[in-house]
């Protein structure tokens, strides 16, 4: 069952969102806290930009840091055609008998903006790395401390039989922008 933001705000006040908005927040800055039926979480203010300096192949078992440029600023450019990862604000911890789905924010949308995150398992906490690609011709700009993404809650009748946790998931508990790897 998808759950409405007064679910939302009651699972935020056991820790689930931190920190947490318990309104939607609009005026002047893309939107961002609770709304209808989930909640729009933020980009942090660090991010790592991809760039083809180096000629590498991307590998996800074998993930060349040196494929990408530190960033902090108020404001991070996605190259053209190109992509950057980022952080939540927020820290999140989800509860066992709830999936987290993740879409892209419609105003980033409209700019070739595509936001990619994974499915949030039950029992995953962690800051939520980011994945952001340009699709467009030109460089485009994302802002820091803003809506990013909006993620949708689905909880299940009960708790999952195996959760993130019990699975001792790879990205648990990550602190930073997590680059690919495998266990």
């Amino acid at each position: 069952m998808v759950k409405n933001d007064r679910w939302i705000k009651e699972m935020s006040r056991k820790g689930m969102i931190k920190p947490f908005n318990k309104d939607q927040i609009r005026k002047g800055v893309i939107s961002y806290g609770v709304s209808s039926y989930g909640y729009d979480m933020r980009i942090a203010n660090e991010f790592k930009i991809f760039t083809s300096a180096n000629n590498t192949v991307i590998d996800p078992k074998s993930f060349d840091t040196n494929s990408f440029v530190d960033f902090r600023g108020d404001a991070c450019f996605v190259p053209p055609n190109s992509f950057v990862l980022g952080r939540s604000v927020e820290y999140f911890r989800i509860p066992r008998d709830v999936l987290v789905i993740c879409l892209g924010k419609s105003t980033y949308a409209r700019c070739g903006i595509v936001v990619n995150v994974t499915p949030l398992e039950p029992e995953w906490e962690g800051y939520v790395t980011i994945e952001i690609s340009n699709t467009g011709p030109l460089p485009a700009k994302i802002y820091s401390n803003e809506g990013i993404a909006q993620l949708i809650f689905i909880q299940g009748s009960e708790g999952c039989e195996k959760s993130y946790a019990d699975k001792k998931g790879k990205y648990q508990a990550q602190k930073k922008i997590t680059l690919a790897r495998i266990k």
